[in-house]
């Protein structure tokens, strides 16, 4: 009994670091980083779903969902991936969906030399730019400095994070990754998912839990740029 009780201590007490403390650190974070966006300012029940580290063998998966659900999102992709999903890639566009920047290979953007960091910027930039990418970048791994995001922004690029992360990366389950959606889901939220091989089929099947719930509570799920545009719209008097 002791032991089924101290179990369920600590599920709480997980459950309740996963609940409060990102969100608190997000706000932290944006009132130190005002030209990071976090997420968006709007009463319209409209969120942006970003899937970052494709494409890969399971974007496709992916794609379905989001197709069955009538729902579309901000792919930040990696570079070196690009090549081995020309299909991939173009279909990516053709459905409606965004490609955000997300560096030329799967490594802590911040580790990187300043000259090395423009360098593999502006190669990805130039493989994007011919496939019909956006401009709106995500630092590798999430960490970034202000010498990073100034070098995006004199590209034309804005940096994005996000405001609802279910640790997927880090927690194996689909399960997890759709209950913890689903409880921070708010209007201007930044949702972030995972692509990859394996990440990439818990994505899919955590899609297929929360795009219908958040259809039903009445929610659009669109791209980041998109979000940035309907917010912009709402403040229109």
């Amino acid at each position: 009994m002791g032991t089924l009780f101290g179990a369920l201590i600590g599920l709480t007490f997980v459950g309740s670091i996963l609940t409060t403390i990102p969100t608190v650190l997000v706000e932290w974070v944006r009132r130190k980083s005002p030209d990071v966006l976090f997420y968006a300012e709007t009463p319209r029940k409209v969120l942006a779903l970003t899937i970052d580290d494709g494409p890969s063998t399971a974007t496709a998966e992916i794609l379905d969902v989001l197709s069955e659900n009538g729902a579309h999102a901000t792919f930040f992709v990696i570079g070196s991936h690009v090549d081995a999903h020309p299909d991939v890639m173009a279909r990516l566009v053709a459905d409606g969906h965004e490609l955000g920047h997300h560096m030329m290979y799967d490594e802590k953007s911040i580790d990187l030399a300043p000259d090395t960091f423009a360098a593999q910027f502006d190669e990805l930039h130039g493989v994007l730019s011919r496939l019909g990418g956006s401009r709106v970048f995500r630092p590798g791994s999430g960490w970034y400095d202000d010498r990073m995001v100034e070098t995006a922004a004199r590209r034309g690029y804005r940096t994005v994070l996000g405001s609802v992360y279910p640790f997927d990366a880090q927690l194996p389950s689909a399960r997890i990754a759709g209950w913890y959606v689903l409880q921070h889901a708010a209007p201007g939220a930044i949702v972030v998912l995972h692509d990859g091989p394996e990440r990439g089929r818990r994505t899919a099947d955590a899609l297929r839990r929360i795009l219908p719930e958040l259809r039903r509570r009445g929610y659009d799920i669109v791209t980041v740029s998109g979000l940035i545009d309907a917010a912009a719209t709402a403040r229109i008097p």
